[in-house]
């Protein structure tokens, strides 16, 4: 578990000298004052005995990360993770907000139980805590939830994440509802009827191993039902985790359509292989699967192209004894948010300003919170800072994770690049790398 270091907002705000700010409007060497949870004034700001001055020379100041799919498991398993701990996680990833998942149990379809993720957001969280609403009843895929009555407490992504909409006819009325709502569907795409027992990608892999394969086809038969509902009724789709190579050429196609189809695509999908399942060990089971390396290009050359909007978590925590069962039994997931950057910096032949947009501003805009995160490093915007060290390197040790699972299928490997200090709302909560509560 991480050590944690308090944390005092200074009376005469806090300056971050000597760094070198990249957002949307590009890169620049300048200081930037925070006062009472926003922006003071950016430039080459003299000395103010009243105000903590951190060195951040060699640094990067950037806007925080949003992540657009993060299990926070809370209501419900919390034995895996809970609000306050994925939080934490995040917060030392440098995310600022994070929108929750609606797999908990109870669900996150009604407001009582978005209202209680989000309470305890409010007082747990070292981020912003935003919950998503589930698109139908249960997530049974069964009755849509009440869109209307969630969108007007906040909720602004709705997704049965887990488990994809099955019924064409069902999904096409949720398109249609959320698109006159002004909401934004989120698809987990997979045709559920071809991945029965499957654990790992369909493949060579899989048959020299002898395990039940999971086909690419499960994935990019909804990405194209999908694609084309949304040419049906104008709606928009954010299409999760994306994972093959003719997905990506999906998505593709689609937005040269002019189409409002937005796609992510996960740490883990870009750097790992089904290989990896070799071993039969269970760290390396995700839903999608590990595909195979032609696959893991096709989606790295989707986030560069911009054909994928967003590198999105999927953070998965599951607790020891749940990943220590037998492959075929133990449950997919991964940890992600405290080594995100890490990996996309290893792993993508990007600028380092391309990077940033697709963890901060542009993830923010699809989870609707550009308003608050992800926005200019300039006087008067919100004070939802990252500072990064990008050429930092390091190697992950599970045990001093955050989260209260240690299902990371990255310990030792080397990764490069790693968050310094995390500002929420002007307040440090992460300070040299260490949780500030």
């Amino acid at each position: 578990m991480s050590e944690r270091v308090e944390s005092v907002q200074p009376r005469g705000g806090t300056v971050l000298r000597g760094g070198t700010v990249i957002d949307v409007a590009g890169e620049r060497r300048v200081d930037v004052r925070l006062v009472d949870g926003r922006i003071a004034e950016t430039g080459d700001l003299p000395a103010d005995g009243d105000a903590e001055v951190i060195d951040v020379t060699g640094l990067v100041v950037a806007p925080g990360f949003v992540d657009l799919h993060t299990h926070l498991r809370e209501p419900g398993m919390t034995e895996a993770e809970t609000i306050e701990t994925g939080s934490r996680a995040a917060a030392l990833g440098g995310y600022t907000a994070v929108v929750a998942m609606p797999n908990t149990d109870p669900t996150q379809d009604c407001v009582s139980v978005v209202e209680f993720v989000r309470s305890q957001g409010r007082s747990a969280g070292l981020c912003d805590v935003h919950p998503s609403g589930s698109i139908t009843v249960g997530r049974a895929g069964e009755q849509l939830t009440p869109f209307a009555e969630l969108a007007s407490v906040g909720v602004h992504l709705f997704t049965d994440d887990g488990s994809g909409v099955q019924d064409d006819g069902l999904m096409r009325r949720a398109l249609e509802y959320a698109g006159e709502l002004g909401l934004v569907l989120a698809q987990h795409c997979e045709v559920s009827s071809m991945t029965t027992g499957a654990v790992m990608h369909e493949g060579e892999c899989c048959s020299h191993l002898g395990l039940p394969g999971w086909p690419a086809l499960a994935e990019e038969l909804m990405v194209h039902r999908d694609i084309e509902l949304v040419r049906l009724t104008g709606a928009p789709v954010h299409l999760l985790h994306l994972s093959t190579a003719r997905s990506v050429a999906l998505v593709r196609a689609a937005k040269a359509d002019g189409l409002p189809v937005t796609a992510e695509a996960t740490p883990h999908h870009i750097s790992l292989t089904d290989e990896r399942l070799g071993s039969f060990d269970p760290l390396f089971k995700v839903n999608p699967p590990l595909r195979t390396m032609a696959d893991v290009e096709a989606v790295r050359d989707g986030l560069v192209d911009g054909t994928i909007d967003a590198i999105a978590t999927d953070h998965a925590p599951h607790p020891p004894q749940a990943k220590e069962r037998p492959l075929d039994a133990a449950p997919p997931g991964m940890l992600g948010l405290e080594t995100a950057f890490g990996v996309a910096r290893a792993h993508l032949d990007l600028e380092l300003r391309e990077l940033i947009g697709l963890m901060s501003w542009r993830p923010a805009a699809i989870a609707g919170l550009a308003d608050r995160h992800g926005r200019p490093v300039e006087a008067g915007e919100p004070a939802n800072l990252a500072v990064l060290d990008p050429d930092g390197r390091w190697t992950v040790d599970p045990g001093r994770l955050a989260s209260r699972s240690t299902n990371t299928p990255f310990t030792d490997v080397p990764l490069v690049g790693r968050t310094r200090h995390t500002f929420l709302h002007g307040v440090a909560v992460v300070r040299d790398g260490v949780a500030t509560r």
